[in-house]
């Protein structure tokens, strides 16, 4: 991911603006990559994108030259340097873990941004919901997770387990259980669907049973695999009704995590926002939010579906001024 074009220095274009205070949220995921740049007046002057900056599936090293490849765009565009961001905040899958994103914070000090803040993706999708107010967020792209937040602050998180151990709802879990789907169909155990010819096509192979191979193979990624999720979404508008069931459990999973962060927060009688944010809904739609929606309202009969009001990378860098803010409170 490491670039090889003049932004990788920095070098821009001399014609610049005077000098703006800006800041920059970036939104890193199994992906794709996503900066925004911010002024004071939180308005955006640039953004960038990159290839994926998941830690744990690219590493340190790459998931830092893939920031600093969508920052340096966002730079670009804004006609500003990367060293005249005054701050930024990085919102990473998987660096919820301390340790993890303490050293993700090591490697982007290269950057030469004064203060550099690395939360978890969560984080900054779920302050795009409520800036700070009780809300959840649900997330399901390549992987999948919800996070919420009560009136007294207090934050709790359900899913997030990663492809081995959960991620229900997400892009690789929706294709895992239509090519599991698929084999039943094949060997006769399950009923016959129109995933078989999708799968065939999307794994370049022509027979069908040829399919075990192909999946198998060392170049095939959990990206790759979860890639295979907009085509159950396809089958499913299409009333193929095993791809219907897939994406229909994958919403209760995901509405199960949803109720699971409202009770722990005990918030089950307020009224209160649940964002979702991902490629899987905007392919699959109501498809997805009908069933998320029925769990919610199961325990929580004032909450209500709606989309962010900012994206993750626009709520990072709002993140990012309110963090400086508060600093020059404290001093």
């Amino acid at each position: 991911m490491v670039t090889t074009d003049r932004r990788q220095s920095g070098f821009l274009s001399p014609r610049r603006p005077v000098l703006r205070r800006a800041v920059v949220g970036v939104d890193g995921g199994g992906t794709k990559t996503h900066a925004v740049i911010l002024d004071a007046e939180l308005n955006v002057l640039g953004e960038g994108l990159a290839g994926p900056s998941n830690p744990l599936r690219v590493g340190i090293a790459n998931a830092a030259a893939a920031i600093r490849e969508a920052t340096d765009q966002a730079c670009e565009i804004a006609r500003l340097r990367r060293t005249d961001l005054i701050a930024a905040e990085i919102g990473l899958a998987g660096a919820r873990r301390k340790e993890l994103s303490a050293r993700m914070r090591e490697a982007l000090m290269a950057l030469g941004i004064a203060e550099v803040v690395v939360v978890g993706d969560a984080d900054i999708a779920l302050y795009g919901v409520t800036e700070g107010e009780p809300g959840l967020i649900i997330i399901a792209g390549t992987g999948s997770i919800c996070c919420g937040i009560s009136v007294r602050g207090k934050t709790m998180c359900a899913g997030g387990w990663g492809p081995i151990a959960g991620d229900e709802g997400a892009g690789a879990w929706i294709a895992r259980r239509a090519l599991r789907a698929i084999a039943h169909a094949v060997d006769g155990r399950g009923p016959a669907t129109l995933l078989t010819n999708l799968a065939c096509t999307y794994f370049h192979v022509s027979d069908p049973n040829d399919l075990s191979t192909a999946i198998y193979a060392p170049t095939i990624t959990n990206e790759r695999i979860a890639g295979f999720g907009k085509h159950v979404v396809e089958a499913a508008k299409a009333k193929d009704q095993t791809a219907r069931e897939i994406i229909a459990e994958g919403g209760r999973e995901l509405g199960s995590a949803a109720t699971a962060v409202i009770r722990n927060l005990k918030i089950e009688r307020e009224t209160f926002q649940v964002g979702y944010v991902g490629g899987i809904f905007k392919s699959a739609g109501e498809l997805m939010l009908m069933p998320i929606r029925e769990e919610i309202q199961s325990v929580a009969p004032n909450a209500f579906l709606g989309p962010p009001r900012f994206s993750p990378a626009e709520a990072a860098a709002r993140m990012a001024w309110e963090h400086l803010h508060q600093m020059a409170l404290a001093v």
